[in-house]
């Protein structure tokens, strides 16, 4: 079957949401047309001879498997590679791991601990870079969530607004720059002392301005809850916050994910989360399991995210010399 119709140049690299923030309509619409395509079992191949590395220094289940199997079923080949593997654990520099496999690959995904290491990989290689997940944002992820929303919402984000419950963390930064950039309005509930950084906040507000909708961060969950349409929550204590774990969970003891929280939202209201998810800490076993919730369609669009943003940025001839 031939690709969509001839679509825009990728970004060099996508780092952060911002990256493709004029084209997620666009890819929001091409990941629900190749997830069809895969129900129906249509053979699509448009990444054969195409090659990915995937280094991956944090634990991973639905970003790892959604990348392998994506690059795979478009016909590409997924190498993934442990830091641990590598000369990379070794000392060897970023910038010469990244002329080397930028020599073997087609395209880098990389999930990093920190955002710097991000960005030195994507300085030095000569193949697009794709942020996997950092310590300041997590793009892919939430391609995935808008995609869920999209599908829930028949296409319109305008008029719908979505609560954020918890942690101001690298999922908190792409999911508000994110719903900014599509019109959707944004409401969180953040303790002060895990809000994000303001300046983050305030180009989220810039971005939204212009679509008419509203970004607002407020304490209260309750607060937040009232008129929304989704409530989207995330683990309290992320990977690399282990020793702030105690004091994490007193903090956050009453931003608890319940259907107490849930019957404060707006009619038909339902509950997101990006997984992996500690139940009965952010949120409720009976929430997860129950049927207000679109968790089990987020990890599944994760796939057909990743196939879109594959195809835009690995289908599209771009030249960069290192």
């Amino acid at each position: 079957m031939p690709a969509a119709s001839k679509v825009p140049a990728p970004p060099t690299d996508v780092l952060s949401i911002l990256d493709v923030k004029d084209q997620i309509p666009r890819l929001l619409r091409r990941a629900l047309e190749l997830k069809a395509m895969r129900h129906r079992g249509t053979r699509y191949r448009p990444l054969e001879g195409k090659a990915l590395a995937m280094i991956f220094e944090k634990p991973s289940t639905r970003t790892r498997s959604s990348f392998e199997l994506a690059m795979s079923e478009l016909g590409g080949h997924p190498v993934y590679l442990s830091p641990r593997d590598m000369q990379l654990g070794r000392g060897e520099t970023i910038a010469d791991t990244a002329r080397v496999l930028s020599r073997y690959y087609h395209g880098i995904v990389y999930r990093a601990f920190r955002h710097a290491d991000e960005e030195e990989l994507a300085k030095w290689a000569s193949v697009p870079v794709i942020n996997a997940l950092d310590d300041r944002e997590h793009p892919c992820q939430i391609l995935a969530d808008l995609t869920t929303l999209h599908e829930r919402f028949h296409g319109r984000f305008q008029g719908h607004r979505l609560a954020y419950i918890g942690d101001g963390n690298n999922v908190l930064v792409s999911l508000l720059l994110g719903s900014a950039a599509v019109g959707l309005d944004f409401v969180a509930a953040i303790p002060p002392k895990y809000r994000p950084d303001p300046s983050i906040v305030e180009q989220a507000r810039s971005l939204a301005r212009p679509k008419g909708s509203r970004v607002e961060i407020v304490t209260l969950p309750a607060e937040a809850a009232r008129g929304s349409d989704v409530l989207y929550t995330d683990v309290w204590v992320s990977m690399g916050d282990e020793a702030q774990e105690a004091e994490r969970k007193a903090d956050f003891a009453q931003y608890r994910l319940d259907d107490a929280l849930l019957d404060l939202a707006r009619p038909g209201a339902f509950a997101m989360h990006d997984l992996p998810a500690h139940r009965g800490l952010e949120i409720s076993d009976p929430v997860m399991d129950g049927e207000r919730q679109a968790i089990w369609d987020q990890a599944e669009n994760r796939l057909h995210a990743q196939k879109a943003l594959l195809e835009w940025v690995l289908g599209t001839p771009r030249r960069r010399s290192r």
